[in-house]
């Protein structure tokens, strides 16, 4: 169902002002939907099974996402051109296509805990970050992530647009509490490896070596201070990458890359 429209029109509520990340927060949690960016971010994310709302296009966008609309004739198609898009969203939509889509429910947290290799992140607030870090996980083969209750959401449109739609094949869910997070990796026979700079911390390919076979959690903390000390400390085995030139540590999603290839599964030899 093809609409034009102008930039002041109410019907584009959802897609207003995106850039301004505290009123999304509010908005997406209020009507429980979410956006999605460019074509194949878009593809992913009504693949995965969530119900678009309406679909923001530039006219040129059309013919390459036929087929999706054409599953849903009744979902308005807001027809504008990129100036609009611009005016009405805060920034430039290079990619000239947006969707708003409903959220699903999320996993439960059992069937999380009964994967083999999961990423746990403890407090990383930067929604680039966490699409990176989720993006890196699953191209890498691991097969989901836990999200401390104060974590970015995995949902929000740079989050999504950076994980390339990572977030819709990988299996995530928020973690019921902050504190009692180990124990329950634990008590599902995760082997917990900390990334962290403790005194104690072993080189990650050493870690690495000896795990061969079982299931195995990294655990990664915020952007600035890391893990906490309650994490880290509860952690089966703490580990750090290697550095020189005087740098101490990376950026969490660099580190998670690093850590989500060195403790993939492997088979023992």
């Amino acid at each position: 169902m093809q609409v034009e429209v102008g930039p002041d029109d109410p019907r584009l509520g959802d897609y207003v002002r995106l850039r301004e990340s505290s009123l999304r927060r509010s908005l997406e949690s209020e009507r429980g939907l979410f956006i999605a960016e460019g074509e194949k971010v878009i593809r992913r994310a009504v693949e995965a099974g969530h119900r678009p709302r309406s679909f923001l296009l530039a006219p040129r966008w059309l013919p390459g996402l036929a087929d999706v609309l054409a599953r849903w004739p009744d979902v308005p198609v807001y027809v504008v051109d990129e100036a609009v898009a611009e005016q009405v969203t805060g920034f430039h939509v290079h990619r000239g296509a947006l969707a708003s889509l409903h959220r699903g429910d999320l996993p439960p947290l059992a069937d999380l805990l009964a994967l083999d290799r999961v990423v746990v992140l403890e407090d990383v607030v930067d929604h680039t970050n966490v699409g990176a870090v989720l993006r890196s996980a699953a191209g890498l083969g691991w097969q989901g992530a836990l999200l401390s209750p104060r974590c970015a959401d995995p949902l929000y449109r740079r989050a999504v647009k950076v994980s390339m739609g990572a977030v819709f094949s990988l299996p995530w869910t928020r973690l019921p509490g902050w504190r009692e997070a180990p124990g329950l990796l634990a008590d599902a026979g995760f082997t917990t490896v900390a990334l962290t700079l403790a005194d104690d911390s072993e080189d990650l390919d050493r870690v690495a070596a000896r795990l061969v076979g079982g299931k195995v959690a990294v655990l990664m903390g915020t952007e600035g201070a890391g893990l906490s000390d309650h994490w880290a400390s509860s952690a089966t085995v703490r580990a750090r990458i290697p550095m020189r030139a005087g740098i101490d540590s990376l950026n969490v999603a660099a580190a998670a890359a690093i850590a989500c290839y060195a403790l993939a599964p492997r088979s023992a030899s």
